[in-house]
């Protein structure tokens, strides 16, 4: 995989993004390369413990977009939302597990929408799903998934307040 060439292609539909919604949701964009896979994450401040890095923060909730050798071989782009220990969240009375059940709840209404998604998961991976690989139109499948997220991540704000101490 040419991960110079895919990190370009994520980090231009970042680009693409509407700032002003951002700022308004409070949410951050992170691109980049983990774990052999180039990325791209949406995440709020609030949803992981205070650190230098929340996109490294052991405790934490994200929106990622990636893609890496074996999607490639398989012709797709995976996405998914990752809840990661939450029961060291600072400021919340929450587990993984609750809120994964929860958060599954609040989805089924928007579920449909989402191609090829499945719930069917632990409770570190709120959902997970995929579309085709298509070079020619990447961006825009990337952003739709982007701006998909961006329309629902009402429901973990939602569920965050809900759990607050």
């Amino acid at each position: 995989m040419d991960n110079t060439y895919y990190l370009n292609l994520f980090q231009k539909t970042a680009d693409q993004l509407d700032k002003k919604l951002l700022g308004k949701k409070q949410i951050e964009v992170a691109t980049g390369i983990v774990l052999e896979s180039v990325f791209l994450k949406l995440y709020k401040i609030k949803w992981a413990n205070p650190s230098p890095n929340p996109l490294t923060s052991p405790s934490r909730i994200f929106f990622s977009v990636w893609i890496n050798d074996k999607t490639i071989g398989e012709s797709k782009i995976f996405y998914n939302i990752h809840a990661l220990k939450l029961r060291q969240l600072k400021g919340y009375s929450i587990t993984s597990r609750q809120l994964a059940t929860d958060f599954r709840k609040k989805f089924k209404s928007v579920q449909k929408e989402w191609p090829n998604v499945s719930v069917d998961y632990g409770p570190l991976t709120l959902m997970e799903g995929w579309v085709k690989l298509n070079d020619a139109i990447i961006q825009k499948d990337i952003l739709k998934l982007a701006k998909q997220f961006l329309e629902m991540e009402y429901m973990i704000d939602e569920l965050m307040e809900k759990n607050k101490k």
